[in-house]
């Protein structure tokens, strides 16, 4: 038995897709944490097992959508992901030879309309099918990860994902993604300067255009350049900002 799990909020424009895509599982768990649009209606045309929580952060929310799964694999898939048929097919037939206890599957990302092949988007490969008595979620609140006890495999189709569909949403996620990088780091006791946010800034853009070479997928890859590049400036930023408001003792 295979249970997908979701984690939503004000996910409308890409969540019916999502669903389709994995219609065909044998259980489907959704965890929303307060959408004030169509999300869970939505997602209630698919499964019954739709929840509404609080939103702790993603690795303790995607915690929770696992302990609320039945399955003895489980398949964990954003809301802006689609698992195509070829990709179906090979993680039945991952499933049926059962001999790895996780699998990592790469993920062709779009970036306003181009599918990216380079500046660190492919093959991305992310662990995200596994046995359910074997793995579980970190509890970061940003960048969270699987932890699967036993052997990880590969598999070869990737996930497709609309990582950003348009600059309204490249300047949202760089927003909320910043702040909450910021608090983790401080959290962990890293400070920062003005000095350090610009240098870190430089550092990105350079590493994604030149050493990634996201130069080679044109202008969206210099747009992700720039985007990547702000998201750093900003997170380091917002991290100095935090500090000075709460100084260290």
């Amino acid at each position: 038995m295979l249970s997908i799990i979701i984690i939503t909020k004000n996910e409308a424009s890409h969540i019916a897709r999502c669903m389709e895509s994995v219609s065909w599982a044998d259980e489907i768990i959704v965890l929303d944490s307060g959408s004030h649009d169509d999300t869970v209606a939505i997602c209630r045309q698919f499964t019954d097992k739709v929840y509404q929580t609080d939103w702790p952060g993603f690795g303790i929310q995607k915690q929770r959508a696992l302990d609320k799964a039945g399955g003895d694999w489980v398949l964990s898939i954003d809301a802006d992901e689609v698992v195509t048929p070829e990709l179906r097919l090979e993680i039945e037939q991952a499933l049926q030879q059962s001999e790895c206890q996780g699998y990592e599957i790469p993920r062709l990302s779009s970036y306003c309309g181009r599918q990216m092949r380079h500046g660190g988007w492919w093959p991305d490969y992310v662990l995200r099918l596994f046995r359910r008595d074997c793995g579980q979620f970190t509890d970061s609140v940003v960048h969270e990860r699987i932890v699967v006890q036993g052997q990880i495999g590969r598999l070869t189709t990737p996930f497709l994902h609309d990582a950003f569909v348009n600059l309204d949403e490249v300047l949202h996620k760089v927003n909320a993604y910043s702040s909450l990088g910021a608090d983790m780091l401080y959290q962990r006791g890293v400070r920062s300067s003005l000095s350090k946010a610009i240098l870190k800034a430089l550092w990105t853009f350079l590493r994604t255009y030149c050493l990634k070479a996201a130069i080679l997928d044109g202008r969206q890859g210099l747009m992700l350049s720039i985007s990547n590049a702000e998201g750093a400036y900003y997170k380091y930023l917002k991290l100095m900002e935090l500090q000075n408001r709460q100084p260290d003792r």
